[in-house]
């Protein structure tokens, strides 16, 4: 099954209580997990970065980020908080880290076991060795990037994976680790790429889901999408391209201020798109053409026999214009056609009659 990811995010707007009614939501929902953002301000942004324009145009207010993500921050505590409330409904906790100290919480003191890489992180290669380094199963987003790009990401989780214990204060043989067996097995065993386009909300003509069929093809690891698109309709579609998981943004209430409520859905839409998804796994099935057990019934109603289109005495030879093909199909097909042409009928039959020979 797909795995689907509510994104709550920073959509909480830095009230815990907000936060905690997400995940009642993302429950309802049907999600598999509910996914928040762990960061310090400090840590993560310089006091003059400025906003991204659509953050600017979300949010309605030019400031710097340093201002904006500091009324977005959940401490500790909430976090805990957060992570049994999941617990409490069964629905996976998960969230991206922003800095060293907040993936060393979500991984000692949360004790995740799954982490998800946003796509800024993408290419920061101390951070992704510290993340492989955890051991842990990765789900790395892969907005604003090329096939190098995440071929480079790749290779420091691959070094990551294979060096628990060291350092990174020397340069590390990237190359060498991606393409080793085990590099290679500790990236299929560990690591989920997503396709996404970094924008909010994202243009449908730059969505480009084909790229994710490039990237299982490139790499061949399991492939998903993170949405940052209007509606539902691409992360469905998505599913039916291949994607073994969904991320999609969602907030309480898209009127809300903040950088990513516009971008996102509402609770009734978060349910639309899983009901969706959840049926479309159903109708891709196995793959194998066959006869359904539904469709067995119908054969004998669709298909066609052949049938006498005029009087036919015993022993007279069938012609071609002797035989009509009708329905019902529960006598010869048309593919006995041939063997039933220029013989002699074993019986008699009237206009209409199924032939049986």
């Amino acid at each position: 099954m797909t795995f689907i990811i509510a994104e709550a995010g920073v959509n909480h707007n830095g009230c815990v209580e907000r936060a905690h009614a997400l995940v009642d939501a993302a429950y309802k929902a049907g999600a598999d997990a509910v996914k928040f953002q762990t960061f310090t301000a400090n840590a993560l942004v310089t006091a003059e970065a400025k906003q991204a324009s659509y953050q600017a145009r979300n949010t309605g207010k030019s400031e710097s980020q340093s201002k904006m993500l500091q009324r977005l921050e959940l401490d500790r505590s909430a976090h805990r908080a957060l992570l049994e409330h999941c617990k409490s409904l069964n629905i996976e906790f998960l969230s991206s880290a922003f800095d060293t100290d907040s993936l060393d919480f979500l991984t000692e003191d949360l004790s995740l076991r799954r982490l998800k890489v946003a796509s800024g992180e993408i290419t920061n290669a101390p951070f992704l060795i510290r993340h492989a380094q955890k051991g842990c199963d990765i789900i790395l987003s892969t907005g604003m990037c090329s096939l190098a790009d995440v071929e480079c990401a790749l290779s420091a989780l691959a070094y990551g994976f294979l060096n628990p214990d060291t350092s990174v204060n020397q340069q590390p043989n990237f190359a060498a680790a991606y393409a080793s067996p085990a590099g290679r097995r500790a990236l299929i065993q560990h690591v989920t790429v997503l396709h996404c386009t970094t924008e909010y909300p994202a243009p449908i003509n730059e969505v480009n889901l084909r790229a994710m069929q490039t990237l299982a093809a490139s790499f061949g690891l399991p492939v998903g999408y993170s949405d940052h698109s209007s509606g539902i309709t691409i992360p469905i579609a998505a599913v039916a391209c291949g994607a073994q998981v969904i991320e999609k943004h969602f907030t309480l209430d898209r009127t809300l201020p903040g950088p990513d409520h516009k971008a996102s859905l509402e609770p009734p839409e978060l349910a639309a798109m899983v009901q969706a998804i959840r049926q479309v796994e159903s109708a891709l099935g196995d793959g194998i053409k066959r006869a359904t057990d539904s469709e067995i019934a119908n054969k004998a109603v669709a298909r066609k026999s052949l049938v006498a289109s005029r009087a036919i005495k015993r022993g007279q030879l069938i012609q071609p214009e002797d035989l009509v093909l009708k329905r019902p199909g529960t006598g010869l097909s048309g593919f006995d056609y041939w063997r039933v042409v220029d013989r002699a009928s074993r019986r008699d039959y009237q206009a209409g009659d199924i032939i049986i020979e």
